[in-house]
């Protein structure tokens, strides 16, 4: 059994000093007497054994089984109260095996009581093997690689002066649990893997203790310790808040529990019941619209669940509730009216639903308190679909009928991701090749949308497939990016022709189905996978060309998105932005113009230079050095838009003359050659240089004829 709680020793201080009462009177009614009753209070040695029975009480009520505590009462010897034999774990047994051992002695000369002699026999008792581990020291004894974890808890009840007394104890202790692993392979005995001590230290309620309280701490790679210090009277509380961590419980307290007045059987009053049990009847609703109502219980440190009270049913079959989780119930306070009545009320086969508030308003019974074979257990209901019923459809979601889902596309995410395993390698870490997976799957599902209808890009997986199937690599070659930036420049050359991208009916989830919208949310999605895939140079080259295209398309509020999250990379000049509309835009046919903001209706200025049908702008203002050429027909357009994305103006100031001749070089010299042999503009052939020419020159001489009169028609 690998659990930290498996087994459990108690040791009990019994030295005289724990004969002394805890000054605490307990409140008693007696009959009216003329003779003043003296009060009575519990010794110390009364209370530590009630608060440990207690203690065991509740451990017992909900482990059956598993779950082993053993009692050393020590005093000049150690004297063992039971053993892990299973038939010696009961309540039964350890009282009257207490009964026997009865109140601490009186003071006497004698100076060897101490509590060290119950703390050697705890380790000694935590080395020997229980009945478990021995049937698994059996099954595993031809195997070289099994390796018994044998865990356990020491819970010691007693007094000391001052905290350098807590030390020295802690000491002995440490150097004790070393000795006994020295000698493990003793058959009788195994070694101790992890020891948990809990220091409690007890005095009474008149007193101040100069014990000062400690969390857990590791003291040694095996031991962990942690130390209490209590009044007499509240030892009980404290080991009720201890039990909470120690096997891993939980409390919920039931409200509005309807029962009769004792005295008066025709009315009734409200109840609360406090009970323990098993963490995950509460865990299992973390993350859901359930509101899981903490509280402080008072008096404790600890924090309850509070759940109302329903109308109760019978526990008839047709009426059973599919339940995520059941745990055993105990209750807290066992002897009171309310947890009696409530206990014989499940026992005699009725069940009670639990309500818990909903995040949305209102309230949903998500447990049941029900009993089964002679035991209490509460039942963690499935408050979302029945997993009895048949499975949902694909096209039946939480928000509705949804027919879009990407189930093609996440067929694809599976397969790219598909886990096989590996043979284990000296060389391999552990767990490597799944934490590589788990780092790729994390980056290539950041951003994944579930359905067609709530995506551009995933629509037009034709025209950007190179780019979404590519960039899902570490690295990029040079032909990759050149094939991501081609499959960017068919997009702007679509924008550019106006072309409605062909999308299925998307209905109300998009913003709107107009063009404009459809392309900068096409361009924003684009950039967000890329920008998720990798943090190569090639995939921040690829980035920045979209970028570039994203530019003559702000945000709603007329800002440029790029601009905000870019900081100094958004300050490039206007002059630059419009050389790479220029590049994207311009064909063969456009007229010459000037991109410069003071060029006003100038129109044709410059004319007698501009006769190659090509413009060149400055793509820095401060630097007249750096300048992209754009050509006039759409091949130049290419090889200005690829030559501003990929780098022409980065610090590598490569362009294409200066290597080897590219297809994208050739066909921009043939294109520039052919525009040159165009016969220019005759208006502008006519005009004097440094004249503007003058169109439609002949509307002038039409209006002057039909002012004299037209001429007869010729018979």
């Amino acid at each position: 059994m690998n659990e930290i709680n498996h087994k459990t020793v108690f040791v009990l201080d019994h030295t005289p000093y724990f004969g002394i009462s805890c000054e605490s009177p307990i409140d008693c009614d007696f009959i009216k007497s003329k003779v003043p009753v003296p009060p009575i209070s519990k010794s110390l040695w009364t209370c530590a054994v009630e608060a440990s029975v207690e203690y065991c009480r509740i451990a017992y009520d909900l482990f059956p089984v598993g779950k082993l505590i053993r009692f050393v009462v020590s005093d000049t010897a150690a004297h063992i109260v039971n053993t892990w034999n299973t038939g010696t774990q009961t309540l039964t047994h350890i009282l009257n095996a207490m009964t026997m051992v009865g109140v601490p002695p009186r003071q006497t000369q004698a100076s060897d009581y101490s509590v060290i002699h119950g703390l050697r026999a705890a380790i000694e008792a935590l080395a020997e093997p229980t009945e478990f581990q021995k049937e698994q020291i059996v099954a595993h004894s031809k195997s070289d690689n099994f390796k018994l974890v044998n865990r356990g808890r020491v819970i010691c009840i007693t007094s000391a002066r001052d905290d350098a007394s807590m030390k020295s104890l802690e000491d002995i202790f440490r150097t004790v649990l070393v000795q006994q692993n020295t000698i493990a392979g003793h058959k009788d005995y195994i070694s101790i893997d992890q020891c948990h001590l809990v220091i409690i230290n007890l005095y009474p309620a008149n007193m101040e203790s100069m014990v000062s309280n400690r969390a857990l701490i590791d003291i040694s790679p095996i031991l962990m310790s942690e130390i209490h210090s209590n009044k007499a009277n509240s030892i009980s509380n404290k080991l009720t808040n201890l039990i909470l961590p120690h096997f891993d419980l939980a409390s919920t307290t039931v409200t509005g529990i309807p029962m009769k007045e004792e005295q008066n059987a025709s009315s009734s009053a409200n109840y609360d019941v406090e009970i323990f049990h098993g963490r995950t009847a509460h865990s299992v609703f973390l993350g859901t619209e359930l509101v899981l109502p903490h509280s402080l219980k008072e008096g404790s440190d600890y924090e309850t669940v509070t759940l109302k009270w329903c109308t109760p049913r019978s526990c008839g079959s047709s009426e059973m509730q599919p339940c995520l989780a059941q745990c055993r119930v105990t209750p807290v306070d066992v002897t009171s009216r309310p947890s009696s009545c409530l206990i014989n009320f499940l026992l005699s086969g009725r069940s009670v639903l639990l309500e818990m508030p909903k995040k949305s308003g209102g309230k949903i019974t998500s447990h049941l308190l029900s009993a089964h074979g002679g035991e209490i257990f509460i039942h963690s209901l499935n408050t979302a679909r029945s997993c009895l019923e048949d499975p949902p459809s694909i096209s039946e979601g939480g928000g509705g009928r949804v027919t879009d889902y990407r189930i093609k596309d996440f067929g694809m995410l599976m397969q790219q991701h598909r886990l096989i395993p590996l043979k284990p390698m000296p060389e391999r870490q552990p767990d490597e090749s799944l934490l590589k997976m788990r780092t790729k799957l994390s980056r290539n599902s950041r951003y994944w949308p579930l359905t067609l209808g709530r995506t551009v890009l995933y629509n037009i997986r034709h025209f950007v497939e190179p780019i979404l199937l590519l960039t899902q690599k570490p690295e990029l070659s040079e032909d990759e990016k050149m094939m991501c930036l081609k499959s960017i420049y068919n997009l702007s050359q679509l924008e550019e022709r106006q072309e409605t991208i062909a999308m299925p009916n998307m209905g109300h989830r998009l913003k709107g189905n107009k063009k404009e919208e459809q392309y900068r949310l096409l361009w924003s999605e684009l950039e967000t996978v890329v920008n998720y895939n990798g943090t190569s140079p090639n995939h921040k080259a690829i980035v920045s060309c979209i970028r570039e295209c994203r530019r003559m398309y702000p945000n709603a509020d007329g800002s440029d998105a790029h601009d905000k999250s870019q900081g100094s990379e958004g300050s490039m000049s206007d002059a630059h932005r419009a050389s790479v509309i220029r590049a994207t835009t311009d064909s063969p046919m456009s007229p010459p113009h000037s991109m410069s903001s003071s060029g006003g209706g100038g129109g044709g200025g410059g004319g007698g230079s501009s006769t190659s049908g090509s413009a060149v702008v400055p793509a820095d203002p401060s630097s007249s050095s750096a300048a992209v050429t754009l050509g006039a027909s759409n091949t130049a357009g290419i090889v200005g838009l690829l030559g501003a994305r990929t780098g022409v103006a980065s610090s590598t100031k490569k362009s294409f003359g200066s290597g080897g001749r590219s297809l994208f070089d050739v066909l921009a010299t043939t294109e520039r050659t052919i525009s040159q042999k165009r016969i220019d503009f005759s208006g502008r052939l006519c005009t004097p240089t440094g004249q503007v020419a003058k169109l439609y020159s002949h509307i002038g001489s039409k209006d002057a004829e039909s002012a004299t009169g037209r001429p007869a028609d010729v018979k």
